[in-house]
């Protein structure tokens, strides 16, 4: 089954984590529950780097993703995350059937 995929991370300031997985997780809920073409949304900590998170969100296409843009739960997370972490350049990549 193929898929869009989107790779977002943000570098969460000193202190932050916390508050940050909150937005997060709450957005995360709200993509899977509200949004029929939201497929996967996963919070992730990146071992490699101290507060990196990671979303990995799988959509069914562009479209689904296009639409999540404009859901109010994104809305609240866009207006929260600022004081918490500043966001790195979003990837988009292709989900390839097997």
């Amino acid at each position: 089954m193929s898929g869009f995929v989107v790779l977002a991370e943000f570098q969460v300031k000193p202190g932050c984590l916390d508050a940050f997985l909150r937005l997060a997780r709450e957005d995360a809920s709200h993509s899977l529950r509200d949004e029929p073409g939201c497929r996967r949304f996963d919070v992730t900590l990146l071992h490699a780097v101290e507060n990196r998170v990671l979303f990995y969100e799988i959509y069914d296409d562009r479209a689904a993703f296009d639409a999540h843009l404009a859901t109010p739960h994104l809305a609240r997370f866009r207006e929260g995350f600022p004081a918490l972490a500043e966001q790195l350049p979003v990837r988009f990549a292709s989900l390839q059937p097997s």
